[in-house]
């Protein structure tokens, strides 16, 4: 019989794998997956310790954690991946639901995005500045 930790990494392993694609089309949401993942991963430390420091995610993983908001180039990088790949699938589909569905799940990641890029107090936000207003 399988073990409840066991079951816990595949099921993480599975959520972390749909995250990636998730990257890649637009309809599947990246980053509600990866927190799943590292929920999953929360019982193992190596794995848990692993996903928390990974070059890829540990972005998704701290700017809700600490909520200290997103680097301006993530929140940009993001968006124009998400219209582009939004515009290349309402392109690709030819259908009406996917010309209307579509558009307006990119507009709810956007201000989902919009809304995480900013941090939790002011304190935060001035940390992410240099004294003439731009970012570090």
């Amino acid at each position: 019989m399988i073990s409840k930790n066991r079951l816990l990494v595949i099921l993480g392993f599975l959520l972390l794998g749909l995250g990636t694609i998730g990257i890649f089309l637009p309809i599947l949401p990246t980053t509600p997956f990866v927190l799943a993942a590292a929920g999953c991963f929360s019982g193992n430390k190596r794995l848990s310790a692993w996903l928390r420091k990974s070059k890829f995610f540990s972005d998704y993983l701290t700017s809700y954690s600490e909520r200290t908001g997103l680097r301006k180039s993530t929140v940009i990088i993001s968006l124009v991946f998400l219209w582009t790949m939004m515009g290349i699938s309402v392109v690709c589909l030819k259908t009406l639901w996917a010309g209307i569905c579509l558009p307006i799940i990119g507009i709810a990641v956007t201000v989902h995005i919009l809304y995480m890029s900013l941090p939790k107090n002011k304190a935060h936000r001035s940390e992410n500045m240099k004294p003439d207003g731009n970012e570090h």
